[in-house]
């Protein structure tokens, strides 16, 4: 991506630095004042799958990926550290490290979200009964992608690990905790309440981690990082090549960040993030609200030592259903040109794609749901199924939706979109079609990158408050929806019955 020059205004107070640590690939993006990008650097890193159902990331490329574009994003603005007033973190969730305290060296490779190797111990914790007391005290539910079942993995696995940890020789982190670590040369062993409510370990209601959960889990309090706010962090940078004054300001879960970066600051503002995945987060303000649906109640940031909470739903399937066309089928050479297949034919046809590949998400929560297609003909065309497909993401989001709808006992106004595949017009129109509500495209589509800036500019007076953050947020479209409420109800029926079909 070309550099985007800066003009002699929009760094006179400085510029943010946010990290955008994502799953496949590490990013880095300045901001300046007005919440612009003035360049962006981004590397990707490699993706392991040593078994079926297991992915794993090596974390000295995520910090040697992540350092490197940290350096490139300044160069490419004409910039040097000293224009760094703060910086911002936002990382993939879930993903979970363990690492030598002395040395700074990891005992084994990244387990990372997607890893399903602890579903039995997951399935064993339910047959125990300890799933209620998970929901209650975290607001989750017992799933592998959950970070505490991979501890417990690799203190079982990894020789001598439970003994090192019990001694204080190991540190855990997401990947938050592992680039502060080496940001911070080894002073700063933290996360922040966002990532900390990820982990199956902390109490959401009490703000802490919970002792009688680590005893389910064996995990000793030693192995585990200080929790801070979110925005407000304060770790200074000391690490090579960063000269003194830098500092961690802001950190965030990915999607948190996202939620933080859309403008979703009050209660009732939600936001989809179409990735790999697909992410619904609604802004319940100060109120944990518990869900009767199958949705998550997560902390969505702590400021000024309070927590704000959030609902969210999670698809697991989302934009890499269009990969899977692409590289599967080979019905489109590139991702981009799903749309205007999609878009050639008036509808599906009849046709249903359900992307169970690694089991459904929420509101479902079925690991053994494989994916499906039906309703097949022979005048079935690969448009008809490229189509299906983009259905297939708007109507497990619309799932979420009315999941959340039902949780929080109020209806959306309007659902706020980014991700890769939020640039797709067809994609957002059938959402704003399905849920009757509009769908808005903001104008910047790097939402998770500016909420990790927001945060750490809020604490540092780059920005002043909430309300000049809300004020920069600016629609580039909107997406009204076209059909009727009959219509939007007969297609929601037809895909429970291909659900149905695809569960175990």
């Amino acid at each position: 991506m070309p550099a985007i020059r800066k003009s002699p205004s929009s760094t006179e107070g400085g510029v943010i630095l946010a990290l955008d640590q994502g799953t496949t690939s590490s990013r880095a993006i300045l901001f300046d004042v007005h919440g612009r990008i003035l360049a962006l650097a981004q590397e990707e890193f490699t993706q392991r799958y040593p078994q079926p159902g297991w992915v794993e990331h090596d974390p000295e490329e995520i910090w040697a990926t992540q350092n490197a574009v940290m350096g490139r994003a300044l160069l490419r603005a004409n910039l040097d550290w000293s224009h760094v007033a703060a910086i911002g973190v936002a990382n993939q969730r879930e993903t979970t490290l363990i690492w030598e305290r002395s040395s700074g060296e990891p005992i084994h490779p990244a387990i990372v979200w997607q890893d399903r190797r602890t579903a039995p111990l997951c399935q064993a914790l339910r047959d125990q009964g300890k799933e209620t007391l998970f929901r209650e005290r975290t607001g989750l539910l017992l799933d592998p992608y959950l970070s505490g079942t991979k501890i417990r993995w690799l203190l079982d696995h990894v020789e001598g690990a439970q003994q090192r940890a019990e001694a204080g020789e190991l540190a855990f982190g997401t990947v938050d905790s592992w680039l502060i670590w080496r940001l911070t040369g080894g002073r700063v062993h933290a996360t922040d309440a966002s990532n900390a409510s990820r982990t199956l370990l902390f109490d959401i209601h009490r703000g802490e981690w919970d002792d009688e959960l680590l005893g389910v889990f064996d995990i000793p309090r030693t192995l585990l990082p200080e929790v801070r706010n979110s925005s407000g962090f304060a770790a200074p940078v000391e690490c090579p090549g960063v000269p003194p004054g830098p500092v961690v300001a802001g950190v965030a879960g990915d999607q948190q960040a996202a939620l933080f970066g859309q403008a979703c600051l009050r209660p009732g503002l939600a936001k989809v993030t179409y990735g790999t995945g697909g992410f619904v987060l609604l802004n319940t303000g100060e109120q944990a609200v518990p869900s009767a649906n199958g949705l998550l109640t997560t902390i969505a940031w702590r400021r000024n030592g309070v927590d704000h909470y959030a609902l969210e739903g999670s698809v697991f399937v989302a934009g890499a259903v269009v990969q899977w066309l692409r590289d599967g089928l080979g019905i489109i050479r590139k991702s981009e040109e799903v749309e205007s297949l999609a878009a050639s034919v008036k509808d599906s046809g009849g046709v249903h794609l359900v992307p169970a590949f690694v089991g459904l998400g929420a509101p479902w929560w079925d690991a053994e749901a494989r994916g499906l297609l039906c309703g097949l003909t022979r005048g079935t065309s690969a448009a008809h199924i490229a189509r299906a497909a983009l259905d297939a993401i708007a109507l497990q989001v619309c799932d979420v939706v009315q999941a959340m709808e039902a949780d929080a006992g109020w209806p959306l106004d309007e659902l706020r979109a980014d991700g890769g595949a939020a640039a797709n017009d067809l994609l957002l129109q059938t959402q704003a079609d399905l849920l009757g509500v509009p769908v808005v495209r903001p104008a910047t589509f790097e939402t998770t990158a500016l909420g990790a800036a927001y945060l750490a500019g809020l604490a540092t007076g780059f920005w002043a408050d909430e309300a000049q953050l809300a004020a920069q947020w600016q629609v580039a479209r909107r997406f009204e929806p076209q059909c009727s409420r009959d219509q939007a109800q007969q297609r929601l029926e037809q895909w429970h019955r291909a659900v149905a079909r695809a569960r175990a």
